[in-house]
């Protein structure tokens, strides 16, 4: 096994987009990304925590090389995205309440460099994470996110930042 969970962030994600859309997911904690995939690629979306910063801008690199527009969202762009260069497109705070309004400008061609979220969008609304992108015997175990938020203020956690002080459940 070369993970011990598949990243439920881009799954959640994946199942959020056009369901006519053609979606590869690559886990780079599973397996390199190759410049024929990102080639192929319409447009790259990508998510990060901050410790993945490095690997997020080889990606973001090897983008604007090729002419791939990038999308980030994630824990790293929605913690300082004005700090990140070579992103096409910031979608930040959960995915739900920001993704829908970004798709609806990036079909009519209008996306802006930054679309936030407003809220906290009900996770009993979310779809179940396109689980049948991953290549699962490479995980040595599935996962399922429950809920989101904390009432907790960890100094060295950046949950309440992103999900807020009160757990919301699925």
């Amino acid at each position: 096994k070369k993970s011990s969970i598949p990243p439920l962030g881009l799954l959640t994600v994946a199942s959020l987009l056009p369901a006519e859309w053609d979606l590869t997911l690559v886990d780079m904690n599973v397996e390199r990304l190759q410049r024929s995939a990102v080639s192929r690629a319409d447009v790259v979306f990508t998510s990060s925590m901050i410790v993945q910063r490095e690997s997020h801008e080889r990606v973001v690199r090897l983008c604007n090389e090729l002419g791939t527009p990038v999308v980030a969202g994630g824990p790293y762009p929605s913690s300082g995205h004005e700090g990140i260069e070579g992103v096409d497109h910031f979608v930040l705070g959960e995915a739900e309440a920001a993704l829908p309004r970004f798709l609806a400008d990036f079909a009519e061609g209008r996306a802006g460099r930054v679309t936030r979220g407003a809220g906290r969008p009900d996770l009993a609304l979310t779809p179940p994470p396109r689980f049948d992108l991953v290549k699962r015997r490479e995980y040595s175990t599935m996962a399922v996110q429950y809920s989101r938020g904390c009432p907790h203020s960890c100094e060295f956690c950046d949950i309440v930042e992103l999900f807020g002080h009160r757990p919301r459940t699925k």
